[in-house]
This record gives C-alpha cells, structure tokens and sequence, in this order.
C-alpha cells in the first residue's frame, strides 16, 4: 500500500512538472508574439513596407473576438518627411 502511494506521489509530482513545462513554454512563446508584434509595428512606422505587411496580416484575421481588438486601432504611417 505504502509503495502505491509513493508511485501515486511521484506520477503527481511529474504530472505537475510537466504543467509548469507547458505553462513556461507557453508564456514564452507569448512574449515572443508580442515582441515580434512590437517591432514589426515600429517598422510600419518607419518603413511603407512593413505597414503593407500588416495590411496582409490584418486580412488573415478571421474570429470576431480577434477583429474587436484591433477597433479604432490605426497602423503607423512612415514619416515621408
């Protein structure tokens, strides 16, 4: 009984790593997303090239819940000055 308890402890304990794996593994690949958005952003604002990427990007865009935050949202324009 004693060493089905040990086995039961040790399954949850992994089970909890592999939880706190897939949550790190996420958070980075959410902070990687923002980053890259970030930038590619600053380049619209920069660079023509760039805001016509986002263009594209924008009409891949194909859940409601998505398009709502983007409302009111305006890319940057390069200065052409």
């Amino acid at each position: 009984e004693k060493a089905k308890q040990q086995v039961e402890q040790a399954k949850a304990r992994y089970q909890a790593l592999l939880a706190r794996q897939t949550a790190e593994e996420r958070k980075l690949d959410t902070r990687r997303k923002v980053i890259l958005g970030g930038l590619l952003i600053d380049a619209a604002g920069k660079d023509e090239r760039f805001g016509r990427v986002i263009d594209e990007l924008m009409k891949r865009i194909t859940r409601d819940h998505d398009h709502k935050a983007f409302e009111g949202w305006q890319k940057p324009e390069p200065d052409r000055s």
